[in-house]
């Protein structure tokens, strides 16, 4: 028997109650690469909440090439969600920011913005992600633009930038500048490849994780969040992790 643990890992009842809030995921329908259908929103936040969460952040991209996002969309597709869930007697905080995607469109409108423009989490955090592709030579600059305006930024999924997996002191360098840094729950699944999950962990027994989002997109996510929610080994990762998402309730 202890073999078979050790090498399939012992299970347990899923419980993320721990966590409290979830402060990225792509559950408002229709808006992005996330849910599509109102009905979708409705059952997935019923499952989060069984799963332990009591208030869901969601954070639709603004990316302006493919979803140019802004309030003015965002935030009905929030009222539409809510008003269905009051419809369903589901009683679950849900509140809408945004995952800025940081490209010339995102630095215009921190050129041109005051902080209660932009779409943040609770009032002093915003969530931006990088390019896939290639470190921005003017990340710290941003940053700073960011920072200057009273904001905090959040790097949605930095084990995910593939180009900083050999240079973990520029995720050092992002803390250094004021940065906050959210893990995917995903990430410590496998589901984006054995690197990422070797860096999640590691930025973990660093103790440099503020924040673990689900990032939830579509079934398959959901399905993977369980299987992950249920493994002894997951709670014994994250259990010592100064985590900030109840700060968020």
């Amino acid at each position: 028997m202890f073999d078979f643990l050790k090498k399939f890992g012992k299970t347990v009842d899923p419980d993320l109650s721990f966590l409290g809030a979830d402060m990225h995921s792509h559950l408002l329908p229709g808006i992005d690469d996330g849910l599509q259908e109102l009905e979708e929103s409705v059952e997935f936040i019923k499952e989060l909440q069984k799963l332990g969460y009591s208030k869901l952040i969601c954070t639709p991209h603004i990316l302006s090439d493919f979803y140019p996002n802004s309030p003015g969309t965002i935030l009905p597709k929030l009222a539409e969600v809510r008003a269905a869930l009051a419809e369903a007697n589901v009683d679950v905080k849900v509140e809408a920011a945004a995952e800025y995607m940081i490209d010339n469109d995102f630095t215009e409108l921190i050129a041109g913005s005051k902080k209660e423009d932009l779409l943040t989490i609770g009032g002093d955090y915003i969530l931006v992600e990088l390019s896939y592709m290639y470190p921005l030579p003017n990340i710290e600059k941003i940053i700073f633009d960011v920072r200057m305006l009273g904001l905090q930024p959040i790097i949605a999924h930095p084990e995910r930038y593939s180009y900083y997996h050999n240079e973990f002191s520029k995720y050092e360098r992002f803390k250094e500048l004021g940065c906050k840094l959210q893990v995917n729950l995903l990430s410590l699944s496998g589901a984006y490849g054995s690197q990422v999950k070797k860096t999640a962990e590691k930025l973990f027994k660093n103790q440099m994780v503020d924040f673990l989002g689900t990032d939830m997109h579509h079934q398959r996510h959901l399905a993977m969040l369980k299987t992950l929610a249920s493994k002894q080994d997951f709670y014994d990762l994250v259990g010592s992790a100064q985590l900030l998402n109840k700060t968020l309730l």
